[in-house]
């Protein structure tokens, strides 16, 4: 677990400038991902290639076999995949961490000025300093969302055609050196299957959060343009009267 340290301090600063259903994504990452993958997963892959038992003594057979089955291993596949789903949200960390610096210079040029500027304000923090998912933050955040839809979709996809979502115990290879065709059989693949079938379940709930994720933030744009036309058109009446 001690490599997914860092990945996991990173994302943990993103918790607090996510919507609810980011956290829950969060959530999900941590809990149902990264910590199977680090405690139980592993160990079930560990004896993948050496457990493996082919019906033939011919040298390299055997690793010939396994990576016909196997052009990459579940567990580094399962790693590929958070790692790139994860790196849209640390996108938009850093585009939250280069607005942050950007307001609080404005705030201190604002406190340091006698006069101060009214037409220019804070426009991603409140008086707290909190972060507010608006405008072009609104766009990154909604970007980084879409942008995990699509690579979740595309592991998925990529998963069952590698591999399918089935590990069956016998693999039938006539691959060179093989002498004939030979039949090859995984250690433990009931177990394997439901790690696979657990993973790919983890990760179709967290295709479906971002999916969630998406339409909320739409929404919310919507929502705040209506607000917004709406306070136009009292103005305007306003001044008409």
């Amino acid at each position: 677990m001690g490599e997914w340290g860092f990945l996991s301090k990173l994302l943990d600063k993103v918790q607090s400038h996510s919507t609810v259903i980011g956290k829950v994504w969060m959530t999900v990452l941590f809990v149902f991902r990264i910590m199977v993958i680090g405690a139980g997963a592993e160990k079930v892959w560990g004896d993948e290639q050496s457990k493996m038992v082919c019906n033939t003594k011919q040298p390299g057979c055997t690793n010939v076999c396994y990576d016909h089955a196997f052009p990459i291993s579940h567990i580094r596949f399962w790693t590929m995949q958070i790692i790139f789903v994860s790196t849209p949200t640390l996108m938009y960390l850093g585009h939250v961490m280069h607005i942050l610096h950007k307001e609080k210079k404005l705030r201190n040029y604002l406190q340091n000025q006698a006069n101060g500027q009214e037409n220019k304000m804070p426009k991603y923090t409140n008086d707290k300093g909190k972060v507010e998912i608006k405008g072009k933050l609104l766009g990154s955040y909604l970007t980084s969302v879409i942008v995990k839809i699509l690579l979740e979709a595309a592991f998925i996809a990529g998963q069952y055609y590698l591999y399918g979502f089935v590990m069956l115990p016998k693999i039938v290879c006539t691959r060179y050196p093989c002498p004939y065709t030979v039949e090859c059989f995984m250690s433990r693949p009931t177990e394997k299957t439901i790690f696979i079938i657990f993973m790919l379940v983890v990760s179709c709930v967290s295709l479906l959060l971002n999916v969630v994720e998406m339409f909320y933030l739409i929404c919310c744009r919507k929502q705040r343009d209506d607000v917004n036309l709406n306070q136009v058109d009292v103005m305007k009446d306003f001044v008409i009267a």
